[in-house]
């Protein structure tokens, strides 16, 4: 297939074109070359390439910086989201917009549905949510994946963080009343890819499978990495941020599974295979 993929240079998006590239054509654009809050640029641009697919990984994600940059936040969240949107509409492009699990409050004590009521808490999660909005308005061919606590080989992360503070400290608090699914990107690009060769459209919850809190993620870095740490539980007060987090970030898969995908594995299976091409590209 022709795939377009935006923000080609993020996280997510450098581990997709990697993986799309062994079977498809593909189109990967960072910022540079395609500007999502530039209307006349999107139509020319995804009009010229006329691809099949698009999937839209490019996203302001800064999560604290958000509370008071809700104008860019907006712009490229909710009114670049629209212009992917029309721009893929006027070719018949399928569209797959990534979300986020901040669409929802995490006050919910069960997993969260793929039709729960969202409830975004953050600025980050309602211009995430808005963006859903867009692409629901304005797409006929539309897959909206929500997926979490991403971490991969390209860009900052929580697992790179842990690495990093336990060169230097031999004990970190970690916050333990937050919960939810890291995610591989190499998996979820995985699950992407069978995804958009299907007409299976909808919205989806993509994560790793199982659930865990922060603390216990940060304990299975040091184990699986052998590191001799210390890590201590803290509430979420303890480390107050300017952006409120959901609690409870654990979602269900039952889209994944009604529309007879195969799951993504487990969060520490993941995780194994994550630290192993760590290793390997650190030397």
């Amino acid at each position: 297939m022709k795939i377009l993929v935006t923000g080609a240079n993020g996280q997510l998006g450098q581990d997709l074109v990697k993986q799309l590239a062994k079977e498809h054509e593909i189109y990967g654009l960072g910022r540079g070359q395609l500007d999502i809050t530039n209307e006349d640029q999107c139509l020319e641009i995804i009009s010229e390439l006329k691809p099949e697919v698009i999937i839209h990984s490019a996203a302001y994600t800064a999560v604290d910086l958000a509370e008071t940059e809700e104008d860019l936040a907006y712009k490229i969240n909710a009114f670049g989201t629209r212009n992917v949107a029309v721009a893929a509409e006027k070719i018949g492009a399928k569209l797959c917009y990534i979300s986020t699990d901040y669409v929802f409050d995490g006050a919910g004590s069960k997993p969260y549905r793929e039709y729960d009521n969202t409830d975004p808490q953050s600025v980050y999660g309602k211009s995430k949510r808005a963006g859903e909005q867009l692409v629901q308005t304005l797409s006929s061919r539309y897959f909206i994946v929500r997926t979490s606590w991403v971490y991969g080989l390209f860009g900052a992360n929580f697992v790179k963080t842990m690495l990093k503070l336990a060169e230097d400290r031999d004990m970190l608090k970690v916050v333990s009343d937050q919960k939810g699914s890291p995610t591989y990107t190499v998996d979820l690009a995985r699950f992407l890819e069978q995804l958009v060769q299907t007409e299976r459209y909808g919205t989806y919850h993509a994560s790793n499978t199982g659930v865990c809190s922060w603390y216990d993620f940060a304990c299975a870095i040091f184990e699986e990495s052998g590191i001799i740490t210390k890590v201590e539980p803290c509430t979420t007060e303890e480390f107050p941020r300017p952006a409120p987090r959901p609690r409870n970030s654990a979602m269900e898969h039952m889209a994944i599974r009604a529309n007879g995908f195969d799951d993504l594995r487990h969060w520490r299976e993941g995780l194994i295979d994550f630290l192993k091409e760590l290793k390997a590209n650190s030397k």
